[in-house]
């Protein structure tokens, strides 16, 4: 099953709102998975920081002094600002490499979750209503977001199997479907330097775009590359600094329906998801075509 939503704003005007819309479509999507949840939020950054979303199933021991303990390692001031189980660490951009080895010498039950300039993620096991709660996500803002409810079929479920997943900077996904090559596909990416951490055969995915970029292609070159090399049934909805985008495989048996109006793209695994939001009376909504690509960006 799984259920994936996604909007990105055109009309700055919205963006004090798209925490708020993210969620109720969220929530809305629940019975299509209920074991775990998370939101991807693009939100404000700047080009001399980054941030490292972090997790720890004890933070009130994991994130006490870490700052201290973490600006040490990496000889350079960090903040840490902490979101019930997870934190946002803001650092210098260069130091991003350095400080998620320094964490696993500090705390190696420490997880993070997302690397950028932009990107926080937040995910953890439980229905979406409490997930996004727990982070008090519809107050958050932000140009673009994309979240998932996930019912668990090929991994356990764990913080680290929810989605979305993280595997380049600013670069994230979410996956509606099975793929079936994703053990030998992991092996190779492993052998090419990608870092993947879960058996979640959507981080494969994540990590072959990745990887595709990395080697010189643009985001709509890998999602095309991806009809080739990934076997299996999937829609992505794939977020990056300024855009967003969407793939169904070629045969397509993924419920998908997006909308467009002159604020905002929407995505939703059903259109229920879409009902609530600005405008929807008039926009253009339709499903995306099999095997094909969709994008936008700022």
């Amino acid at each position: 099953m799984c259920g994936i939503v996604g909007l990105f704003l055109k009309d700055k005007s919205l963006e004090p709102q798209l925490g708020a819309m993210l969620t109720d479509m969220l929530i809305t999507m629940t019975d299509r998975g209920p074991d775990s949840a998370g939101i991807a939020i693009y939100g404000d950054g700047s080009a001399a920081n980054a941030k490292m979303t972090i997790q720890s199933d004890n933070p009130d021991v994991a994130f006490d002094g870490l700052a201290k303990r973490l600006s040490a390692a990496i000889d350079t001031p960090v903040t840490l600002t902490p979101k019930d189980t997870h934190a946002v660490v803001a650092l210098a951009t260069n130091k991003v490499a350095e400080a998620r080895a320094a964490l696993r010498e500090l705390d190696n039950s420490i997880r993070v979750m997302s690397t950028g300039d932009t990107l926080e993620i937040y995910k953890e096991v439980g229905l979406p209503k409490d997930v996004a709660d727990r982070f008090a996500v519809a107050k958050m803002s932000g140009s673009h977001g994309i979240g998932h409810t996930r019912m668990a079929t090929e991994s356990a479920v764990t913080t680290m199997g929810a989605h979305p997943f993280n595997t380049g900077p600013d670069q994230c996904l979410v996956h509606n479907g099975s793929l079936s090559n994703h053990n030998s596909l992991r092996r190779k990416l492993r052998r090419e330097g990608v870092h993947i951490e879960t058996e979640n055969d959507t981080e494969v995915a994540a990590a072959y775009l990745t990887w595709k970029m990395q080697n010189g292609s643009t985001l709509g070159e890998a999602l095309k590359s991806s009809l080739d090399d990934l076997d299996g049934f999937f829609t992505f909805v794939v977020g990056t600094k300024d855009g967003f985008g969407v793939l169904r495989d070629p045969i397509a048996c993924k419920p998908a329906v997006m909308a467009e109006t002159d604020q905002y793209v929407a995505f939703g695994s059903e259109y229920r998801a879409l009902v609530n939001l600005p405008g929807i009376d008039t926009a253009r909504v339709w499903e995306p075509e099999p095997a094909t690509v969709y994008f936008w960006n700022h």
